[in-house]
């Protein structure tokens, strides 16, 4: 908007805020929301902003610095190479000019920054994403257990979703669900609820077991994914995306997908029972 005006724009940066501002600040709220007003709801109002002295903006009255500056209208450069959320480095891009003008800070201040592909950084970027698809999966099969943008996909390329299915065709709505949600997911698994989304282990026996390619997988080719992933084509982040079904079918016996168990004896099963109800009695 600045822009189509050209004129620049004043803005503050606030390093070193409430947990709870930046992981606002990293969700996905649509055009005319405030972040700021989503943090303060989650801390009941507790938040203040305050009016900067040099620029027309406001900034976190909690921040330890504030830098004030302008965005320029008609200024960019190349930004990087940098480390993102992949652990690699992302390319290059123009991006706007900041020239700042002044500096607030707390009396001994703490500068805080986060290590680029850290678990700071995959929890910020992710955890408002498992809600988006946790929200667009449950409107479409009755129960969802567990969403999980897992540690091993970046926190960002691979989900891990735990549906409790009704029919055989809930898994397969539920990837397309979740591939709509997240336009940047790559990988999706959907498992049963006995599965734990987040054990790997878990999740590469139930592909194993319950998983057969040619009536279980579903192949979206060059589909607009994410920039991020450095396999992906760079300028239109077209990639090809796969969504496993790996939950076992409800045509054939269920006992025929379960995990074995080694049976207590009928002394043990008293010992265990009478435990607990000691404990509930307690």
């Amino acid at each position: 908007m600045a822009k189509e005006k050209k004129h620049n724009l004043d803005v503050t940066i606030a390093i070193g805020v409430h947990p709870a501002v930046m992981l606002a600040a990293a969700s996905s709220v649509p055009f005319g929301t405030s972040e700021f007003n989503m943090a303060n709801t989650l801390l009941n109002n507790k938040l203040t902003l305050i009016k900067c002295e040099h620029v027309d903006a406001f900034a976190p009255a909690e921040a330890e610095i504030v830098l004030e500056g302008k965005i320029l209208f008609d200024k960019e450069v190349a930004e990087g190479p940098l480390v993102d959320i992949t652990g690699t480095y992302d390319v290059q891009r123009k991006q706007p000019v900041i020239e700042l003008t002044s500096m607030m800070h707390r009396r001994d201040f703490i500068y805080e920054a986060l290590l680029p592909s850290g678990n700071e950084h995959k929890l910020l970027m992710g955890l408002p994403r498992e809600t988006m698809i946790w929200e667009a999966v449950s409107q479409t099969v009755p129960k969802v257990k567990a969403v999980n943008l897992s540690i091993g996909g970046c926190g960002w390329l691979h989900a891990i979703i735990s549906i409790d299915k009704l029919v055989d065709g809930d898994a397969k709505n539920a990837l397309a669900a979740a591939f709509s949600a997240h336009s940047s997911l790559k990988h999706a698994v959907v498992v049963d609820p006995d599965i734990d989304g987040y054990d790997p282990k878990m999740v590469e026996w139930a592909i194993a077991t319950r998983f057969q390619a040619n009536e279980d997988m579903v192949i979206l080719a060059n589909a607009r994914g994410s920039t991020l992933d450095p396999s992906a084509d760079q300028e239109t982040g077209l990639t090809t995306k796969v969504g496993i079904d790996a939950t076992r079918p409800l045509t054939k016996p269920r006992e025929k997908f379960e995990l074995a168990k080694i049976p207590a004896s009928k002394k043990t099963t008293e010992i265990i029972d009478k435990l607990k109800k000691t404990l509930e009695r307690k």
